[in-house]
């Protein structure tokens, strides 16, 4: 065998979301693009703000000798600088350029977290339904993913939580806008998590950490308001992209922000620091970090993913589906109409709707539906939608 056991095994169990879209890719070629209604990956469609395109050419143009060289493992201090402002406004407590770092996307952010604080055999809790890929970065680094369901409308479920932690703890990740299910936690259910951690980690003799995994902050929609993890625990990490409100994800720029007055700070920074060089990311990209330095009040029109939630829900309520609209990024998440919602996928398949079992983020029984895409395509999916219903309920 040329490739490890672990790789074979993480190869057959691997995101259902990059299937579904390779198989996309089969049934575009066979019935043509514009008769397949792709709700699978969330790869925002939605163009980059004005400001984006300004900046960039703008910067393209420094011919400044070493603009293009190395620089500290964590970012330039002056992109950092620029940043922590905009943290400090958005959670609510004063951020400064030496708690943040600039990382190759959220996805890195996470990993060098998870590489600076796991030790083998330590868990991590995720709160299900969570990202696909949560369980692989915990285990790159040793760890041991503890699922957590939360409750029937997706909110935190804090007795769950609770019973779940272990001496072995050492983090919780949250996600906010939820990926896949469009919720928000409010300021009081993470203010009661973080103080549940604090007091358990004092218990234990030990410190657990809250990650929040925030790339969808700015996606959302009517009046709800993202609550700040930092105002929860002293323990709290921010990991955040501009994929989706820059709509720039091939462009891997992120970042990550610790509480100012997190627990051994000084140890922690230098660990992450070190986790981005070694890992091999070695800094963010240096164009990107100048591009993004530039636009921490831009974002992408809003109001387009809010069209077309509205629209959605109205055609997954007419075709009978069960669902919570969501109040955030670019997800809905039905109820499956039968248990398999592997075999659900299917069906929707054969009307050329292309959805992604609920199962691969913790949540069988469900389907995600990304809606990031073009308006005709939603829009053209409304028969399809119910003829797949019929097909269900004659089950």
């Amino acid at each position: 065998m040329t490739i490890s056991t672990k790789m074979r095994d993480f190869a057959e169990k691997s995101s259902w979301i990059r299937k579904m879209f390779e198989e996309g890719a089969k049934m575009k070629a066979e019935h043509g693009a514009e008769n397949v209604f792709d709700f699978s990956l969330g790869n925002p469609d939605v163009p980059p703000p004005s400001e984006y395109n300004k900046v960039i050419r703008e910067i393209v143009k420094d011919e400044t000798p070493g603009v293009h060289a190395y620089m500290p493992n964590g970012g330039y201090p002056w992109v950092r600088e620029a940043l922590a402002g905009k943290m400090s406004k958005e959670q609510g407590v004063n951020v400064f350029h030496g708690d943040m770092l600039m990382t190759c996307g959220a996805a890195g952010a996470i990993n060098i977290v998870m590489k600076a604080l796991l030790n083998p055999g330590e868990e991590v809790i995720l709160l299900a339904p969570y990202f696909v890929e949560y369980n692989f970065y915990v285990d790159n680094h040793g760890g041991v993913s503890k699922v957590v369901q939360t409750d029937a409308e997706f909110n935190l479920d804090l007795a769950a939580i609770e019973a779940a932690l272990t001496s072995k703890t050492k983090a919780v990740i949250t996600n906010s806008p939820n990926n896949p299910t469009g919720q928000i936690y409010s300021q009081e259910a993470l203010n009661e998590l973080g103080a549940l951690l604090d007091r358990k980690g004092a218990e234990f003799k030990t410190t657990i950490y809250l990650l929040a995994d925030e790339p969808y902050r700015k996606i959302i929609f009517d009046d709800n308001v993202v609550g700040s993890v930092l105002q929860s625990t002293r323990n709290s990490i921010v990991l955040s992209s501009y994929s989706k409100d820059l709509s720039l994800p091939g462009e891997r720029i992120g970042y990550l922000a610790v509480h100012p007055d997190i627990t051994d700070k000084a140890a922690l920074l230098n660990a992450i620091t070190l986790a981005n060089r070694i890992l091999g990311f070695v800094n963010a990209p240096a164009l990107m970090q100048r591009v993004v330095a530039e636009l921490q009040d831009a974002s992408v029109d809003n109001s387009i993913y809010q069209k077309r939630r509205e629209t959605f829900c109205k055609i997954l309520t007419d075709a009978g589906f069960d669902f919570i609209p969501p109040k955030g990024a670019f997800y809905v998440f039905p109820k499956s109409p039968i248990e398999d919602d592997v075999k659900f996928c299917a069906i929707l398949q054969e009307e050329k709707i292309l959805a992604v079992p609920g199962r691969g983020f913790g949540a069988p029984g469900y389907i995600r539906l990304a809606f990031c895409v073009d308006d005709a395509i939603i829009a053209g999916s409304a028969d399809a939608f119910k003829r797949s219903m019929a097909k269900a309920k004659a089950l």
